[in-house]
């Protein structure tokens, strides 16, 4: 009798998962492992939802697949991850193309370039294709944007962290992964209005920079800028790459303890940097919590639910904020130490 109510028990837990996020019976998924590639995995249910990313091949967006594979398996859904293999917006354009034409159900993209993608997401929804956006609140041409945190305090305290580590004073470095890459920008314009407002004594040095993606040249410059501006004492980086790459340049000068790198990071590749102290502090949410997050709400949306209603919640990640612009924010900000960053699991 025990066996037989343990065997009720867990079908009752496995349906109350399924129903948060308007799904089907559980069903094995074989995703793709990330590349160029659009071919979708075996079809599990009747519905295909296709997450372009940024960048494939880079651990943040690995990560990010994950959460897209689990929600696949445990949803019942043939979700997958495509995306180009540089930060380029001309060819997310071509894989989304290619997906209108493949006559997917839904696209989850996260934008090189927020203005680059209007007109063909806008194709997509003209076809009948729903469209989610992450990390591009406010993007012409989707239904939704998901936001896995609170987009104003996550850059204040990043913004926070590198004034204190600076100590308030000297200049200071914006890097971003592109001039075009939405959120990035947003963090930008926040941190820079924040230690405009509440620390005169700093400064930035000059116009930010499009290197947050790429180590190596956030590598060279940071070091060409070591030498063009002499009172540089600190880089604020948006793009997980960017901080590894300003950190590699802070120990090649000499600098760690006199030098602050703050900003977003994947926990297992910035931990040596931090234990070392070349990066200062991380901050970052759960990238696999996000690529779940978007695969639950488009299938919620698919199956005809409500994401707005205040009944919707994200099994394991809760429910969201909802604004008028139909963004859905959680509010899960890591801050990444070196002394927790190996036990957060990514």
């Amino acid at each position: 009798m025990k066996k037989y109510l343990a065997l009720i028990l867990s079908v009752l837990m496995l349906v109350a998962l399924l129903s948060a996020c308007g799904g089907s019976a559980p069903a094995s998924s074989t995703a793709p492992s990330g590349g160029a590639s659009t071919e979708p995995a075996a079809k599990t249910s009747d519905y295909e939802i296709a997450v372009v990313v940024k960048i494939t091949g880079i651990q943040f967006f690995n990560v990010m697949e994950e959460g897209v594979k689990k929600a696949a398996e445990e949803l019942g859904v043939n979700a997958y991850v495509v995306g180009p293999t540089k930060a380029d917006a001309a060819e997310q354009v071509k894989i989304i193309e290619d997906l209108i034409t493949a006559g997917v159900d839904a696209i989850v993209v996260v934008p090189n370039d927020a203005t680059a993608l209007e007109t063909v997401l806008q194709r997509a929804r003209d076809a009948g294709i729903l469209v989610i956006s992450n990390e591009s609140p406010g993007q012409v041409g989707a239904d939704y944007d998901v936001e896995l945190i609170d987009n104003t305090k996550f850059a204040t305290a990043v913004a926070e962290s590198a004034a204190k580590a600076m100590g308030g004073k000297g200049q200071y470095a914006l890097y971003v992964g592109g001039l075009s890459v939405p959120l990035h920008n947003t963090w930008a314009d926040i941190a820079q209005k924040y230690i405009e407002e509440n620390y005169p004594d700093m400064e930035l040095a000059t116009d930010r920079i499009a290197c947050g993606e790429d180590a190596a040249l956030a590598r060279t410059t940071t070091l060409d800028l070591l030498t063009t501006y002499p009172n540089l004492k600190g880089v604020i980086a948006f793009g997980s790459q960017g901080p590894l790459g300003a950190a590699e340049a802070v120990k090649e000068s000499g600098l760690i303890g006199k030098f602050a790198v703050v900003g977003n990071v994947v926990p297992s590749e910035a931990s040596a940097y931090l234990k070392d102290g070349s990066i200062t502090e991380g901050y970052l949410w759960n990238p696999a919590d996000s690529g779940y997050a978007c695969v639950c709400t488009a299938l919620q949306l698919l199956n005809g639910g409500s994401v707005t209603d205040g009944k919707y919640e994200v099994p394991g990640i809760g429910a969201p904020a909802v604004s008028d612009k139909n963004v859905l924010a959680y509010d899960d900000t890591l801050v990444i130490t070196k002394d927790n960053a190996d036990s957060l699991g990514f």
